[in-house]
């Protein structure tokens, strides 16, 4: 089952950023668990946590090098002005791909 992760936000949940960015932490070292976790995508400000400096960059490059897609929109990287520093540039197409290829999507 192909399953897809969605992060639209650079912390996990609301309220107080330190403690979203240390469970988001926690949460990524613990996704292998995921069954089939085969892409992550990421969008407004989710984007941030693939450039130098993002709180979960070690988390998120091993996964990538675990070989889990990690697909940071490029409009909002633009936005933001921002390069990331592990993944590959998407756009709203490849976006929509991925989701529809996904037989499960989970939003964080």
């Amino acid at each position: 089952m192909k399953t897809v992760l969605v992060m639209s936000n650079d912390q996990m949940g609301q309220g107080d950023q330190a403690l979203g960015h240390k469970i988001l932490a926690t949460f990524l070292r613990k996704s292998p668990a995921i069954r089939d976790l085969t892409a992550i995508v990421l969008y407004n400000s989710g984007v941030k946590l693939v450039v130098r400096g993002s709180p979960v960059l070690a988390e998120l490059t091993q996964l990538h090098e675990a070989g889990v897609e990690l697909r940071p929109c490029g409009t909002c990287l633009a936005h933001y002005q921002l390069e990331p520093a592990v993944g590959h540039i998407s756009n709203m197409d490849e976006i929509i791909r991925t989701l529809d290829e996904a037989e499960k999507i989970i939003n964080l």
